[in-house]
């Protein structure tokens, strides 16, 4: 199976043209492409339609944060080809505030895929049909899949029953610090639980 994989690489690493630049390694027994955004359309359009390939169905696209690196995030696509049972991992990396091409028309099932991204990550692409928040509210500020990302000081969004209207107000953690017992009751406690005086009767 890593034999095909990296067959299928070097395959797709000689049949692109010379000025689109994709290198192929196994990571596991997943075969990874990684290229720049801007060749991602070509490729992923290879992949998609060349007999040998056929990876036809775009299983999930998504990012990973890398703060400390130049081009700061991954977009990651993963492709499955039905007819040969492959998958394919296809990476490009891209720093903050770069654009990266839609690949709708390539794949119409990007379409959430890459909103999700922008809304989690911030990674703008461009020529998207319908690129707005999908999972936070319209009015929140940042990314909240960001690695630098603060777990508080933001506002919320609630229903507020009294005022029946849907209310900002600051991130505020309501779970207050408590001790539990977690020994079994078939152990006992140190101490007496209500009941235990009717069975000492």
């Amino acid at each position: 199976m890593t034999e095909d994989l990296l067959d299928i690489g070097k395959y797709v690493e000689s049949n692109l043209s010379e000025d689109i630049q994709v290198s192929s390694k196994l990571e596991g027994d997943m075969l990874v492409l990684t290229t720049n955004a801007e060749n991602v359309i070509v490729l992923l359009a290879f992949l998609r339609d060349d007999a040998r390939c056929q990876f036809k169905q775009l299983i999930d696209l998504t990012a990973i944060d890398y703060p400390e690196r130049e081009k700061r995030f991954e977009v990651v696509y993963n492709l499955l080809s039905i007819r040969y049972n492959n998958r394919i991992v296809v990476k490009v990396n891209v720093a903050e505030g770069e654009l990266v091409p839609t690949v709708t028309g390539v794949f119409s099932a990007a379409d959430w895929y890459e909103r999700e991204v922008w809304d989690m990550y911030g990674v703008f692409f461009a020529n998207h049909p319908d690129l707005r928040r999908i999972l936070s509210d319209y009015g929140f500020s940042g990314h909240p899949q960001r690695k630098d990302f603060p777990l508080s000081g933001y506002v919320q969004v609630k229903y507020d029953e009294e005022k029946k209207r849907v209310v900002y107000e600051p991130v505020k953690l309501d779970q207050e610090f408590r001790t539990f017992d977690f020994a079994s009751p078939w152990e006992g406690t140190q101490y007496v639980l209500p009941g235990d005086e009717k069975a000492e009767a």
